[in-house]
């Protein structure tokens, strides 16, 4: 019999998540060649229900409530997600293994192929309150709808004439090749990114071994999750709350940046602090304690 370890890792079947578990089988052939693996793919509660904001149905759990499932049943042994889409709250069975190193973090437009402008008469494709709330202050002209499905089906809908432009994060977009096709981006001061976007998180469960990934792992992605989640978290943000996070990060200095919308006042807060990455947590804590005080 063979004693080669077999890795089973678990992730939504859109193609910019099989794009994102093959960085992480690539990663396993080239440092760990002693281990077998094997994809297995699932449409998840988020991928199915396409007609309605995140918000409405339940937030970002409802990407990863499968991918939970088969980890509790041991079907995977590991689920690869995009961080922005991984809930504040995370099982203690389990565990996050480790966090990426961060691809481009920021917000981009898209427009129809073959055109140059925003036609303001259409709307603008977007299901994020945090973008919509950023966006006005850019566009203020521009109205938005909602639009959900992969990335294919929303540049599907984008060229077919359903919207004058769509908002995407540039991560996504640059790992399916498709840069080309990137309008403009804003700058992380022009539109506050979602906490963890362009982060990829491994997931595993208590007590297994994961020493494999211990390279995989990146210091300042690592200490950019934790900022930006510990805000979030203080805020109690989920997917579609329009709170935003981002942490520039600088040798063992970090600068975070956030955003906190208060629903009662409709006021939007913004603001910034500084530290090292080793009190990451700390920092997101203090922040968000900040703006939620105005």
């Amino acid at each position: 019999m063979s004693d080669r370890r077999h890795l089973v890792i678990g992730s939504r079947e859109s193609a910019l998540a099989v794009v994102q578990s093959k960085m992480v089988l690539s990663y396993l052939a080239e440092q760990h060649p002693e281990i077998d693996t094997e994809l297995l793919t699932m449409k998840t509660t988020g991928d199915i229900i396409l007609d309605r904001r995140l918000d409405q149905i339940g937030g970002k759990g409802l990407f990863v409530k499968e991918l939970d499932k088969a980890l509790l049943d041991r079907r995977s042994d590991l689920s690869v997600h995009s961080l922005k889409d991984l809930p504040m709250e995370v099982s203690e069975e389990l565990p996050v293994v480790c966090f990426s190193k961060r691809e481009d973090p920021r917000d981009v437009l898209v427009l129809p192929e073959g055109v140059t402008e925003i036609d303001f008469s259409k709307p603008i494709g977007t299901s994020s309150l945090r973008r919509i709330l950023q966006l006005k202050k850019l566009f203020p002209e521009a109205t938005f709808e909602s639009v959900r499905g992969n990335l294919q089906t929303r540049l599907r809908k984008l060229d077919e004439g359903q919207y004058s432009a769509i908002i995407l994060a540039a991560a996504g977009m640059k790992r399916m090749g498709l840069g080309h096709r990137i309008s403009r981006y804003f700058s992380v001061d022009e539109v506050i990114p979602a906490a963890g976007q362009g982060i990829l998180a491994l997931q595993g469960r208590k007590g297994e071994d994961y020493s494999c990934f211990t390279d995989f792992g990146d210091e300042a992605g690592t200490a950019a999750a934790l900022a930006e989640r510990a805000y979030v978290r203080y805020l109690d943000g989920g997917c579609s709350s329009p709170i935003a996070a981002h942490a520039k990060i600088d040798g063992d200095q970090m600068e975070l940046t956030g955003l906190y919308y208060d629903e009662d006042t409709k006021e939007v807060f913004t603001g910034s602090l500084k530290g090292n990455i080793a009190d990451a947590e700390n920092i997101g804590i203090a922040l968000a304690k900040q703006l939620k005080q105005g």
